[in-house]
């Protein structure tokens, strides 16, 4: 039986390696906030289903299987997104938190008359696509982080890191949206950009830069 637990650890492991990481215990510990033992009992029950291996050095992959049903989870994520901005008109730096609530509910027919009424627009109202990318994968499309941009060049947000909510709040705030468009006035010793979007000019860190993906404007 595939239970929400279940459906939770899958998608972490695959979002996960997504983003480039190794997959071990603690790194299912930290993406999904719960303790160490409660891991590697997880991990054993998803083992005993066929879901995951763990290799002789603790790393974590999917199997087929495994796989197929984080695809699946992730995809429902995608579009319970699409559906509360699209159809609902929710501020887009909410709807990760209440996708992550809603996923585990939809039915194969609720699946199918989501993506009748919205299609199959590959990415999310982060800019996300529905296909977790790794770091590699996006520079290879031209992609940059915000953190490593040029200063005098103009940039357009291509996409933001969606698990942080009070990030997305904060560049919501700052109007770094995906679509918007901005300017890199001057790199600072300490790191720091100072950005113009629109009229408003600031400066921002290298933590939430690093959390932004750019392309050329």
């Amino acid at each position: 039986m595939i239970t929400i637990s279940k459906e939770d650890y899958l998608k972490a492991i695959h979002e996960a390696e997504g983003e480039g990481q190794h997959v071990i215990s603690a790194t299912l510990a930290h993406w999904l906030k719960v303790s160490p033992p409660a891991v590697t009992m997880a991990l054993k029950r998803l083992v005993k289903d066929g879901l995951v291996r763990v290799r002789a050095d603790g790393l974590v992959r999917l199997t087929g299987k495994g796989r197929a049903i984080a695809r699946r989870t992730v995809f429902r994520h995608h579009l319970i997104e699409r559906m509360l901005t699209e159809i609902f008109g929710m501020e887009w730096y909410k709807v990760h938190d209440e996708a992550e609530r809603l996923e585990h509910a939809v039915s194969t027919d609720f699946e199918r008359k989501l993506i009748e009424k919205l299609g199959r627009e590959p990415k999310c109202p982060h800019g996300n696509l529905a296909v977790p990318q790794t770091p590699a994968a996006r520079r290879r499309q031209g992609l940059a982080l915000l953190s490593a941009a040029e200063a005098g060049k103009s940039y357009r947000v291509a996409s933001v890191y969606e698990r942080d909510r009070k990030l997305l709040e904060f560049l919501d705030r700052l109007q770094i949206r995906p679509g918007s468009r901005l300017s890199v006035t001057a790199r600072n010793y300490d790191q720091t950009l100072n950005l113009r979007v629109n009229r408003h000019r600031f400066s921002l860190g290298a933590s939430a830069a690093e959390r932004v993906w750019v392309v050329p404007a």
